[in-house]
């Protein structure tokens, strides 16, 4: 079992990846697009199971036919570079309402059966009598009917693996190209990843498919290149990881991105803010409310953090000053900030005041709390994800130093 875990642990990998897209197929066994999807995962899959030198074995002894189980492999690797490029052209026709994606399909499809049955039809037709479980290419390879059979096999595969590496790439460079016009969506950036992940295991695909030939022609001249065959397991693990993972990406990937790493990203980008108008006074009146589940992911640890800031910022309220917010976002406006930016300034800058007056025990006019209460409240009406504007405004927020006026040296 051993010699087999260069096989099995790929196997297992794609197992899991084919049971988590399970429920989508029983969902919607009748879209082309899914069943490929799964006909991708499962197929290398089966064909690492087979390749595997203890299931060959076992195939053998149970079918009574040598070297049934290279059989199997080959007809499945021949099927599984026809799914990927009718996943491909679902994939990219569903993006482009392509209309001759089904015609483009059906050739493939028609060209896969034509191979597998020729496939077939050699394999009866030669001799292999030797169980070989690691080098039935190379061994077989001047054997007539096996050797049109293996270069048969391996042909369509790297045309296969060729036509997809051509595919993807061209795809990958339309969605760049659109980027600058159109904006980059997180769909578009799971799918270009996808996309590059699947070039490089098509490539590696190709790799696989050439050092094969190679060594099966060496047999020809009379030479044993049979090192290249067995170099070639390395690029045939990884490429069946690399393509699990290629197409999973841009369906997994943009839900991923919404749901874990943009809410990471913008905890983080809260942080500045968070420390700014948190005081250990408020934390310890807040105490049930600042407790944060340990098994909160990002999306409910953001609900928490927002919430906190925005009590926090409230209670802040009472020492702040309008006038400093007033100023500040004149001179934004003055040094050519959009509104937006200029907005975030102004109230970056009354807090980072109103938390030195905190400090210092020195509340604000009730007058001037109530108008930067109100202010807040407009702003936040106004301008969408205007916490993480006013965090990463903080550092460039002038003090009240900074600004003019007489009133703002209250305090000093």
């Amino acid at each position: 079992m051993q010699e087999g875990v260069n096989y099995y642990v790929p196997a297992a990998v794609l197992a899991v990846a084919l049971l988590a897209k399970l429920p989508a197929l029983l969902r919607g066994w009748r879209s082309p697009m899914i069943r490929t999807v799964n006909f991708v995962l499962f197929l290398p899959c089966a064909g690492f199971v087979f390749s595997a030198p203890p299931t060959v074995s076992l195939v053998n002894r149970l079918s009574g036919i040598s070297n049934l189980s290279a059989l199997l492999v080959h007809c499945i690797l021949t099927a599984y570079s026809c799914a990927c490029l009718v996943l491909t052209e679902h994939w990219r026709g569903d993006s482009r309402a392509d209309t001759g994606t089904r015609q483009r399909v059906r050739g493939w499809i028609r060209g896969c059966r034509l191979v597998i049955a020729a496939i077939v039809g050699l394999f009866c037709l030669g001799e292999a009598p030797v169980e070989r479980p690691r080098d039935f290419d190379t061994y077989y390879a001047t054997t007539p009917f096996i050797r049109e059979m293996l270069v048969l096999y391996l042909l369509a595969y790297v045309v296969a693996a060729l036509a997809t590496t051509v595919v993807c790439w061209d795809w990958t460079v339309d969605i760049s190209r659109n980027k600058g016009r159109e904006g980059r969506t997180p769909v578009d950036g799971s799918l270009r990843v996808g996309l590059l992940v699947l070039v490089l295991a098509s490539l590696a695909n190709i790799i696989f498919g050439v050092f094969k030939l190679t060594a099966i022609a060496a047999r020809w001249a009379g030479r044993d290149w049979d090192a290249l065959n067995d170099s070639v397991a390395p690029f045939i693990s990884t490429s069946g990881v690399m393509v699990g993972f290629g197409f999973l990406v841009p369906v997994f990937g943009p839900r991923l991105i919404e749901r874990v790493w943009q809410p990471f990203l913008t905890v983080v980008a809260l942080r500045p803010l968070w420390r700014l108008v948190r005081h250990q006074s408020t934390a310890s009146r807040n105490r049930v409310l600042l407790t944060t589940p340990w098994y909160s992911g990002p999306e409910q640890l953001l609900v928490y953090r927002m919430t906190h800031i925005h009590d926090w910022m409230l209670d802040l309220c009472a020492y702040c000053t309008d006038e400093v917010r007033r100023l500040a976002h004149r001179r934004a406006k003055e040094d050519g900030f959009e509104e937006r930016e200029a907005v975030a300034l102004g109230l970056a800058a009354m807090f980072k005041a109103a938390a030195h007056d905190r400090a210092r025990e020195s509340p604000a006019d009730e007058d001037q709390s109530v108008l930067a209460a109100l202010a807040l409240r407009s702003a936040e009406a106004q301008h969408r994800g205007l916490l993480v504007a006013i965090s990463r405004a903080l550092p460039a927020a002038p003090d009240r130093a900074g600004l003019p006026g007489r009133s703002l040296a209250r305090g000093r």
